[in-house]
């Protein structure tokens, strides 16, 4: 089971944590990352930082990654936490980097998402809150999960050439 994010009050607002509009995120990890909204501007570009902090969503087959298909890992694009592995990436035909699995169930954690009129789950870093995207149950096997990822809040590193 995935982690879920706790409900809390906080600073007069009570709700679920989550990045963004959906509330303040509140660090659960040991070595959670926290960081005022202006040490996160000046860290951040203004896409990632849109993406990440705010919730939002790049356009369909516009974001980096959506097409790659290198060996690697996927790392949040604000904290460095390792988030997916090449391996699990698939093409969705949806214009995002989708993936049937995190890395491990502790990098990636979920909030109920009832913005935009719908109920959707929202998969966010787990060590700094950052907004990734959303996970629908129509992926392929092995675990019928597609992680629906914004490609700007990723970064990755290719996996070393093997030498003979």
């Amino acid at each position: 089971m995935r982690h879920r994010l706790p409900c809390v009050a906080f600073l007069g607002w009570i709700g679920c944590a989550a990045a963004g509009p959906s509330g303040p995120f509140v660090p659960t990890r040991s070595d959670s990352v926290v960081k005022t909204d202006d040490q996160w501007r000046t860290e951040l570009d203004a896409e990632e930082y849109r993406i990440l902090r705010e919730a939002g969503t790049e356009r369909a087959f516009t974001g980096k990654y959506w097409d790659q298909q290198d060996a690697g890992v996927y790392h949040c694009a604000a904290c460095g936490l390792p988030l997916f592995e090449a391996d699990a990436k698939f093409k969705s035909g949806t214009g995002w980097p989708s993936f049937t699995a995190p890395i491990s169930e502790s990098s990636v954690a979920e909030h109920i998402d009832k913005r935009m009129g719908m109920v959707r789950t929202e998969i966010l870093c787990s060590r700094c809150g950052g907004h990734l995207g959303h996970v629908f149950s129509d992926g392929p096997a092995p675990t019928g999960q597609r992680f629906c990822v914004n490609g700007n809040a990723l970064d990755f590193v290719g996996a070393a050439p093997v030498t003979k």
